[in-house]
């Protein structure tokens, strides 16, 4: 049979792993002269067989001799998702259940798609570490921002590794949600101790997303919270996420929240400006759109915070340009993005600080710093005035972007208001950086 044939030789190109992975589990389901149709578990095994082996599974079948075209398609009346074994566990195709639970991984979620900044960088180097068995960071890990920043990414980033280069990993990924369901399910069936000794007598490695959910839940608190004292002392590997820092999480006990942070705890910002850049053009790339200078700029000049917001305008970019079999422009840009803001550009004290560092070419860093220099202190004082100008947000906020205190916010917006009064120069430049807000 051809694609016995196929696996044969693909198992000796291919690392064990590897191979269990993403080859044994496809499965053929018809083959005759003209095409060899295989099956994979759900469509984003398939992509990512697609991307990334496909033509590795033609060119073999070419070199013995046989011309078939060889389809790729999701199995009939399967679900969407890895796939179970009898107790519900999820689980990748291809690796051992014993006692391993993990959510459906979206395959783009790797270390190598991943856009690292300034914002992401001890984050991205904690789970980078932590998937390669290392200690530099410790063992245990809390990640915290808000929606579209990356949790996520780099939680299954770690998943995907370890899967890869240790695919024995007894390894448990799951939502705290989750986590809490599978508690009320043993509760109600009297099976408590199994469920406690699955996370603890077959677990290596643990990922909790969304902890923040857990507020007020204290039997699932407790039971957590007993899991980590023991997998933290024994050396585990542990990465806890949320969308709230942990000093600010309510309706958690304290031993809980003392437990969770006692390994790294970091935050993930929003991308700066540069970082923006970098994840639009790979992505204006990934969907075959032509990275302009201009079009990048545009859509990282007003869409800041939440990644998930720039996928989202490039679709409808590309949407909209191939409505109109036009190339993308910055015309197509705006109105997919003053679409997606509600009619004007939204103008936040980071877009500002953002454009004041292009403008006088001072970095983030700079403005953030003690430097007395007028080539710094002078873009700052600007941001602060404009900031104060364009956005509701407090004198004391404004000061922590530029990690001040309010009384020097307030200086600055005296100084500033003072010079547009004497220097033309200074006004013109005000007028100036203010018709670039609103455009």
């Amino acid at each position: 049979m051809l694609w016995n044939a196929i696996k044969t030789s693909l198992r000796g190109a291919l690392s064990e792993s590897e191979f269990g992975l993403w080859i044994k589990p496809l499965e053929c389901q018809r083959q005759d002269d003209q095409v060899l149709e295989l099956v994979g578990p759900d469509r984003f095994f398939c992509a990512w067989v697609e991307d990334r082996y496909l033509n590795l599974i033609r060119h073999t079948a070419e070199e013995l001799g046989e011309n078939a075209n060889v389809q790729l398609k999701v199995a009939e009346n399967k679900p969407l998702q890895f796939a179970s074994d009898q107790r519900g566990q999820l689980r990748l195709p291809g690796v051992a259940s014993g006692g391993v639970r993990l959510r459906s991984l979206h395959p783009s979620f790797t270390f190598e798609q991943f856009m690292v900044g300034e914002s992401n960088l001890l984050a991205r180097s904690a789970c980078k570490a932590l998937a390669k068995g290392e200690s530099t960071f410790g063992n245990c890990l809390f990640m915290n921002s808000t929606t579209g920043l990356g949790k996520s990414h780099l939680t299954q980033a770690v998943v995907h590794q370890v899967l890869q280069s240790a695919p024995s990993t007894q390894l448990h990924y799951l939502t705290a949600q989750q986590f809490s369901a599978e508690m009320v399910k043993g509760i109600r069936s009297n099976s408590m101790e199994q469920f406690s000794k699955r996370y603890i007598n077959n677990c290596d490695m643990l990922l909790v997303e969304d902890i923040h959910t857990l507020t007020g839940k204290n039997k699932t608190q407790e039971e957590l919270n007993t899991i980590l004292d023991y997998l933290i002392k024994t050396g585990r590997r542990v990465i806890l996420t949320s969308a709230v820092a942990p000093t600010k999480l309510v309706g958690i006990d304290d031993d809980f929240r003392s437990r969770m942070t006692s390994g790294l705890v970091t935050g993930i910002e929003s991308p700066d400006y540069e970082t923006r850049a970098r994840i639009i053009r790979h992505k204006l790339r990934l969907h075959g759109l032509n990275a302009d200078d201009e079009l990048v700029g545009f859509i990282a000049d007003n869409l800041q915070g939440d990644v998930r917001r720039i996928e989202s305008a490039i679709i409808g970019i590309k949407a909209k340009s191939s409505l109109y079999n036009v190339p993308p422009d910055l015309g197509i840009a705006k109105e997919v993005i003053y679409g997606l803001l509600g009619s004007s550009v939204e103008i936040t004290g980071e877009s500002i600080r953002d454009l004041i560092g292009r403008q006088f070419k001072v970095s983030i860093d700079d403005l953030r710093s003690r430097s007395r220099k007028r080539s710094v202190t002078f873009p700052r004082q600007m941001a602060m005035y404009l900031t104060r100008k364009y956005t509701g947000i407090s004198l004391a906020d404004i000061g922590n972007i530029y990690n001040r205190d309010h009384s020097t916010v307030l200086y600055a917006i005296k100084v500033i208001t003072m010079d547009m009064s004497r220097q033309a120069s200074v006004r013109e430049q005000v007028e100036m950086l203010c018709a670039k807000l609103k455009k």
